[in-house]
């Protein structure tokens, strides 16, 4: 008997094979819907989210990225449900048999250990402390996070430490812990990026289906500004043609909420993604899809996507420079364009696993 799978409340409206296999499975959703016309029983089911444990034997990683802003950084989960159809990091999951479409958001690796293998890594003799980001690829707050408080463990290691971390999340539960952010900003050790794609919450809920609403990421950054947390935003990402015109509202947004630094990168389509991107389009933008699809090959030299080293981030060409001063425009106009403070390794206290605070 054949399963039907229905991808509502997902940002991937279809699974692209993974590069690395030689076989693959086909989804067709438009031949359900038509069977659901004509049969009244017939109802397609839900797509669960699978949790699986990561024995990952280390947490740490590095980068030698010039045009990342971090060089280590913690990932407490691979994959993400909050189901961003754009998002770069779908094709890290072919690299564990997965597809970058639905399995990306509905099977999702755990690490249960994060926190204990953190604090082994930094209390190592050989450790130099450096600011690490949170997280480097899939968000460290997405919704499983709210039970698991694998992300608010690791944190309560880095308060201990009193180890520097930045936090980059669409989502508004970074606020619930706000006593051990609290504790790092006092020595200078922490600040938070809340991601904004758009305000239009209608856009937000079929583009990031599971991630905050905009306005309850603005509350976010209010309530993190007003407990002395430096707080930014990411206009991220950009997409021309979809919400580029959205730039100097969402900066308005973020600095009349507190913000006090910004920045913004155009979109990215490696590998996959452009396939589950030009799905969403398909769905929610028909009308639009070619007009955004090119704007987006007018920003990499007449392709969906470029890696280019320098140019990833921003795109090339008129359309990026415009993008690029109206982005520097509305941070001057908004007071976000002030340079941000460096996290700070001044106050870190090294410790054994286990030991306890001698004062």
């Amino acid at each position: 008997m054949p399963i039907h799978l229905s991808h509502r409340g997902r940002g991937s409206i279809q699974s692209p094979p993974n590069r690395f296999e030689r076989l693959s499975v086909e989804s067709d959703d438009g031949a359900w819907e038509e069977i659901a016309k004509v049969d009244p029983d017939f109802e397609p089911r839900r797509v669960r989210t699978e949790f699986l444990r990561d024995d990952t034997r280390s947490l740490i990683t590095s980068n030698q990225s010039p045009d990342i802003g971090f060089t280590h950084s913690l990932n407490p989960y691979r994959g993400c449900e909050h189901g961003c159809a754009y998002c770069y990091a779908r094709p890290y999951h072919e690299y564990l048999g997965y597809n970058a479409g639905i399995d990306f958001e509905t099977r999702l690796l755990v690490k249960e250990r994060a926190p204990e293998l953190l604090e082994a890594e930094i209390s190592k003799k050989t450790w130099r402390p450096t600011p690490l980001a949170c997280s480097g690829v899939t968000d460290c707050y997405q919704p499983v996070e709210r039970k698991l408080e694998i992300t608010r463990r690791c944190l309560e290691v880095l308060a201990d430490f009193r180890h520097p971390v930045g936090l980059i999340t669409k989502n508004a539960l970074v606020t619930r812990d706000l006593d051990h952010l609290r504790d790092l900003a006092q020595h200078g050790a922490a600040n938070v990026v809340l991601s904004l794609t758009t305000l239009d919450g209608q856009l937000a809920s079929a583009l990031e289906p599971r991630a905050s609403r905009p306005y309850a990421r603005l509350t976010a950054i209010k309530t993190l500004s007003e407990a002395g947390i430096p707080v930014g935003v990411s206009i991220a990402p950009i997409i021309p043609g979809l919400n580029d015109h959205e730039i100097p509202s969402l900066m308005e947004a973020a600095a009349s909420h507190g913000a006090t630094f910004a920045s913004g990168t155009v979109l990215r389509l490696p590998y996959s993604v452009k396939d589950v991107f030009s799905a969403w389009l398909d769905r929610f933008k028909p009308e639009r899809k070619a007009l955004i699809l090119g704007r987006v090959a007018e920003l990499r030299g007449g392709k969906l996507n470029d890696s280019t080293f320098g140019s990833r981030m921003t795109g090339s060409g008129p359309l990026a420079d415009q993008i690029g001063r109206l982005l520097e425009v509305a941070k001057r106009r908004n007071g976000l364009d002030l340079p941000r403070a460096p996290l700070s390794t001044k106050a870190f206290q090294r410790r054994m696993p286990g030991q306890p605070e001698l004062f």
